[in-house]
């Protein structure tokens, strides 16, 4: 059978046929009408018959000739959910059997997973059961999220082979698996929203909607009716039919709260209540409803200190902070430069029909370049290269100017030989170091907080420098 090939195919791509041969447990797999599918060693042996009589045959038609009984998996199928029974196999005795459905990429069952254990052995300890059905679980878990993996499309956020990126995926791949609140924080750009996503991908929730909201980007008098939605009449200009909000809309999947630092106060018991008991209020509503979400946060902002500040409330804080991802900087992450560059320089070649490659001089300067905006400003630098080089070889003229001066200032400011005094350098580096910031952390609030200074100090550094600053950005 083609699909009892694929899947086989399957098993032996992921090492899991080896693995379940060492197993002294059995393990028996059917499809979901109860066909079987592979057993392991264990399994065939305790039936009594080779594999080849008893892959393509029925669970009901095997259990009818004695070969086990009952049988788990016409169980499982009967009720729709993980069973645990006493099972007689071949007449070799009892033994404690747990089936559990593994389900395809839509939640309709695929796969029913037994595993038997002698009962001897798990009479031994009242735990036995539960490790058993952990066990089956973790299973399961594995075989889902190898499957995930493999049809999930990896972009530029998910490129690096450093030590420190390489962490980070474990630690995803981990909290993708268990169903519980995630805050991600970080940098500016450094790919928090993508990865809040690529958890969603990784979990049970991937078919259910993944429901994107950005804090800051809502008005504050219209945040609560947006996510909480509202009932008829609520308010003066209200639709008449009234409205589901975002975390209705969620139900079922994953809410993913961006800039979590900038949710108004008065609503953030609100979302605390949400967070303990899943339930909500919409505005001007009499009853509370419930939504089955999983809540991602993230933010680049310390959520410790704005606690201390009276600015976020201490007990959310600690309800967000369950599962904690930090995403590390470029600066962090070096030996990622190249390989996002040229991922970037070929996916932007592919989209604007061009042969661009870079020169020497020009990767020196990106390399070395301390990319304050992160991947989103690496990806966006790239386009912006592709669609304006003059030759095919992109030279250090081609770089923006920032970039270039950065060279420039490098070459003098380090040089014995220059013609700037001690005090002349010392202030271009302060005038780098607050200008590289300010385009960073676009704020003068947040790149006084980065700097570890206070803001009146640093406006006083812009005024006497003549650094200019936007006047949206001077806050």
């Amino acid at each position: 059978m083609e699909k009892d090939a694929q899947i086989i195919a399957f098993f032996k791509t992921s090492q899991l046929i080896d693995i379940f041969n060492t197993l002294a447990d059995g393990i028996y797999i059917s499809d979901a009408q109860g066909t079987t599918l592979w057993l392991n060693q264990a399994s065939e042996n305790l039936c009594g018959l080779p594999k080849s009589e008893l892959i393509g045959r029925n669970v009901i038609d095997l259990e009818a000739m004695g070969i086990y009984k009952p049988s788990v998996t016409r169980l499982v199928i009967e009720t729709g959910k993980p069973t645990t029974t006493i099972q007689l196999v071949n007449n070799k005795g009892k033994f404690l059997v747990t089936g559990h459905i593994i389900p395809d990429e839509k939640g309709n069952p695929e796969l029913i997973v037994a595993h038997s254990r002698d009962i001897t052995e798990a009479a031994r300890a009242s735990s036995q059961l539960e490790e058993t059905v952990s066990l089956l679980k973790r299973y399961s878990e594995e075989i889902q999220l190898m499957k995930r993996e493999a049809h999930q499309n990896m972009s530029q956020a998910l490129i690096g082979s450093s030590r420190s990126y390489l962490a980070l995926l474990e630690l995803v791949k981990k909290v993708a698996v268990v169903d519980t609140t995630v805050l991600i924080t970080g940098e500016t750009g450094v790919g928090k929203s993508f990865l809040a996503e690529h958890i969603h991908q990784l979990s049970d929730r991937c078919g259910s909607p993944f429901v994107h909201v950005n804090c800051s980007a809502i008005p504050e008098t219209l945040i609560e009716s947006e996510l909480f939605g509202y009932q008829k009449g609520a308010f003066t200009g209200a639709n008449q039919s009234g409205k589901i909000g975002l975390v209705k809309m969620a139900d079922k999947g994953t809410l993913f709260l961006d800039e979590i630092s900038e949710l108004p106060y008065h609503l953030q018991s609100k979302l605390l209540l949400l967070l303990q008991n899943k339930t909500f209020m919409p505005i001007g509503g009499t009853k509370t409803y419930t939504a089955d979400i999983r809540i991602i946060a993230a933010t680049n902002a310390n959520l410790l200190d704005l606690v201390r500040m009276g600015k976020f409330r201490h007990d959310l804080y600690y309800r967000l902070n369950i599962l904690p991802i930090n995403v590390p900087p470029m600066r962090e992450r070096k030996e990622d430069i190249f390989p996002l560059l040229h991922h970037n320089l070929k996916k932007f070649n592919t989209k604007h029909h061009q042969k661009r490659r870079f020169s020497i001089e020009a990767l020196d300067i990106l390399h070395h370049y301390e990319w304050p905006g992160n991947v989103r400003e690496l990806e966006n630098l790239v386009e912006r290269i592709v669609i304006t080089a003059k030759e095919d070889e992109i030279q250090v003229t081609d770089l923006p100017e920032e970039l270039r001066s950065i060279r420039d200032f490098e070459e003098n400011i380090w040089s014995l030989g220059g013609k700037f005094s001690l005090l002349e350098r010392l202030d271009k580096i302060e005038v780098e170091i607050i200008s590289q910031a300010l385009r960073s952390h676009k704020s003068t609030r947040k790149t006084a907080t980065a700097l570890g200074i206070t803001q009146s100090l640093l406006m006083r550094r812009i005024k006497k420098y003549g650094i200019l600053v936007d006047s949206d950005d001077a806050h």
